[in-house]
């Protein structure tokens, strides 16, 4: 079954619950752009004719050839570091190439091995050389759109005794910007003073915090040789040497330290990456034995090894641990009220580790709009609010709507135009389930709780806190009764009586019984 959409209104005149509706479609459009573009600046496109205009800083680009993001990211990468350069180092044997050009033939393979009907847009697995390649011209324009592209960081990337760090800067500052996060670029010509890569200011909370970035140096790995990269051994080897090159350094902000172990991929048993569990311990043994008194920082250990697994899926991935900051990043058990006031006082550090998760992800479309939608994919997604001819006479307005994940359907509830409340349904291709899945609260146009089976009682407590945002005082004291002291409750302001109530919610989901 397939939804077509109608439109309804004739008179040109939206009535205050159309206007409702649009400031809500508003809301879920943006989520579902965040999503994609993290919490940058938006990108800036426009269509005119049969070219796609795309403007980074003060530069305006076009082109007819682009049809996604990506496209636009492939023809922008080459502008930036040069085609000159890039055919001069194209003209050399591969294995003597920079490695961004060994990228580059390795990426233009695997577009060959995927698009079969060129002009044709195309969804593929992203790789570890779609990671790299795409991940540099991403990391590249998030610069150029959001602070500024300095011709000393292309000067960098290009010399292969310095791509390594300018290399690993990148994905930093992308982490950062897609975090929400403005940066400001240090001038590093000044060799007077020890200073950070760069400084970074938190559109959320308005903190400010000194920012560096280590990687380990391996022989043969990202332009590195026997003359400045080690053995492929130990991974941990450079963590603690990294970490008091950082702190040897003056900072009058908070501290947010980056260390890529640069190590073989590594899975455990239970499906986590390896590596870091050995890590943080080292870290919590430094803490207690080396590290200076009243010294803090927000230590993120990253293993981004999309360069050693090019035609794989890659695995990149981070810890964070809280040097001197002993409520964050911490392995074990803790209350779940602790775990979330934890999150909500280092929110900006919570955002990091989640914008590392998402760095091999890419932005598919220019407008920030769902793939099916920007490109005409057949889809049965429904948004709130809109008219559709369902079949076989049924023409209604969506009034709600969900996903059966296991069943592969949505579910849409529908009020038609003969006055009835009904419920349909329909198929969810192996595309829409993916777009679901990624914006499950956004997907049908209006913002809502999610709906998702949390995969944790945290996610859970975090759901409810959600979910019951809008209940009375006297409706969460009412509910505890007798099971819990009243004089107890009542001395709690609002936040914590709500966080005190979602606890009892899970107790009693877990016992069967108010708490």
């Amino acid at each position: 079954m397939k939804f077509k959409h109608c439109h309804d209104r004739l008179d040109g005149m939206p009535s205050p619950a159309d206007l409702r509706a649009m400031l809500e479609r508003r809301e879920a459009e943006e989520i579902v752009r965040q999503r994609q573009q993290g919490l940058s600046k938006p990108i800036i496109g426009a269509k005119l004719n049969d070219h796609q205009i795309v403007g980074v800083g003060n530069t305006v680009y076009f082109s007819q050839d682009w049809k996604t993001f990506p496209d636009f990211l492939a023809d922008y990468i080459k502008r930036k570091l040069d085609s000159a350069w890039g055919n001069a180092e194209l003209a050399k044997p591969f294995d003597k190439r920079h490695p961004i050009m060994q990228w580059y033939e390795t990426y233009c393979k695997y577009q060959q091995s995927v698009v079969k009907a060129p002009g044709v847009v195309h969804s593929c697995p992203i790789t570890g050389v779609v990671t790299c390649y795409l991940g540099v011209a991403y990391s590249l324009f998030l610069l150029d759109h959001n602070v500024e592209l300095q011709a000393r960081l292309i000067n960098r990337l290009k010399d292969p005794t310095q791509f390594q760090g300018a290399y690993y800067e990148l994905i930093v500052a992308n982490i950062l910007i897609r975090a929400g996060f403005e940066l400001t670029l240090e001038d590093e010509t000044n060799g007077d003073a020890k200073h950070c890569e760069f400084a970074a200011v938190s559109k959320k909370t308005g903190k400010r915090y000194w920012v560096e970035a280590k990687m380990r140096a391996v022989n043969g790995l990202l332009g590195r040789t026997s003359n400045d990269g080690g053995s492929d051994q130990k991974p941990l080897r450079q963590l603690v040497p990294h970490l008091n090159r950082a702190l040897a350094k003056p900072a009058d902000d908070e501290r947010l330290i980056f260390i890529d172990l640069n190590a073989p991929p590594l899975l455990m048993p239970d499906g986590t990456p390896g590596h870091f569990e050995t890590a943080l311990h080292r870290l919590e043994k430094y803490e207690r034995e080396e590290l200076p008194g009243g010294t803090t920082a927000y230590v993120f250990v990253t293993n981004m090894s999309a360069h050693r697994q090019l035609d794989e899926t890659p695995m990149c991935a981070g810890a964070a641990f809280g040097l001197g900051i002993p409520e964050f990043g911490r392995p074990g058990v803790r209350r779940v009220i602790d775990a979330f006031k934890a999150k909500r006082k280092h929110i900006d550090a919570f955002d990091v580790a989640q914008a590392i998760s998402r760095y091999s992800t890419f932005p598919p479309t220019f407008d920030g709009k769902l793939a099916s939608d920007a490109f005409g994919r057949p889809s049965n997604r429904v948004l709130i609010g809109e008219t559709y001819d369902f079949g076989d006479g049924v023409i209604g307005t969506v009034t709600t709507a969900s996903v059966d994940e296991q069943a592969r359907e949505v579910l849409v509830g529908v009020w038609t135009h003969d006055g009835e409340s009904i419920i349909m349904k329909g198929p969810l291709s192996d595309d829409d389930l993916a777009e679901y899945r990624e914006v499950p609260n956004a997907y049908f146009g209006r913002v809502e709780p999610t709906t998702k089976h949390p995969n944790d009682n945290f996610e859970l407590f975090e759901w409810l806190m959600e979910v019951n945002a809008g209940l009375s005082r006297q409706q969460m004291l009412d509910w505890f009764g007798a099971h819990r002291d009243r004089a107890e409750l009542e001395q709690m302001d609002d936040d914590d009586l709500r966080m005190t109530y979602c606890e009892g919610q899970i107790a009693a989901i877990e016992s069967g019984r108010r708490p």
